[in-house]
């Protein structure tokens, strides 16, 4: 069985989404024998934005090095998708939404023929095998019925991709309010932290 395991956050150390993510990791490391783990860091190791020079070399070999590289670099995080079982995010809310470096991730994981498909039906998910585990940090309080849970961009489009790709049960570990003060943060973190040792083994 093969974990990937992706972070998200340009806060390093002092990121709450990495530590999150980290424990759920460990926790189904530790809970599952065998379980070999893969990591990407997307922000040490960010993935370049879509082009149109990127879309037109589909199919083909392209002569810029610059863009062969591209084009192999979607291919290895595509293939590092599909290969996993279980998936683990950490995902940090940066302006309302999701970091862009986990933008251009999804980017290039969303693929026609590949984790999705069209049907007479219409998008038909091909990637509902996968258990998808999203740990989220938020500076503020987001959550249904607050006054800024419009500005929630951050798990409902996760929610939406991850359902177009098949994935409907999205298991998600969410601390938030982090930046309201030193207490709500130690609280908020220690529910999610308790939240992802409780995780059901793999």
């Amino acid at each position: 069985m093969r974990l990937l395991h992706i972070d998200a956050s340009i806060q390093g150390a002092n990121s709450a989404s990495r530590q999150l993510s980290a424990a759920v990791a460990e926790r189904l490391r530790k809970a599952t024998p065998g379980l070999e783990v893969i990591y990407r860091d997307l922000a040490a190791a960010p993935l370049a934005h879509l082009s149109g020079a990127h879309l037109a070399a589909q199919g083909a070999t392209p002569e810029s090095p610059t863009l062969q590289q591209d084009l192999a670099a979607s291919q290895a995080v595509l293939e590092e998708f599909l290969a996993a079982d279980i998936v683990v995010i950490g995902a940090p809310m940066y302006n309302f939404t999701i970091p862009t470096q986990l933008k251009a991730w999804i980017d290039r994981i969303l693929v026609a023929g590949k984790t999705f498909r069209y049907g007479a039906e219409g998008p038909v998910g091909l990637a509902g095998n996968k258990r998808v585990i999203i740990a989220i940090s938020r500076g503020g309080v987001y959550g249904p019925g607050t006054p800024a849970a419009v500005l929630e961009h951050l798990e409902t489009y996760l929610r939406g991709v991850f359902g177009f790709i098949g994935v409907a049960n999205l298991e998600l570990i969410v601390a938030e309010g982090l930046m309201i003060g030193t207490e709500q943060r130690e609280q908020s973190m220690q529910r999610a932290l308790q939240a992802a040792a409780a995780l059901r083994a793999a």
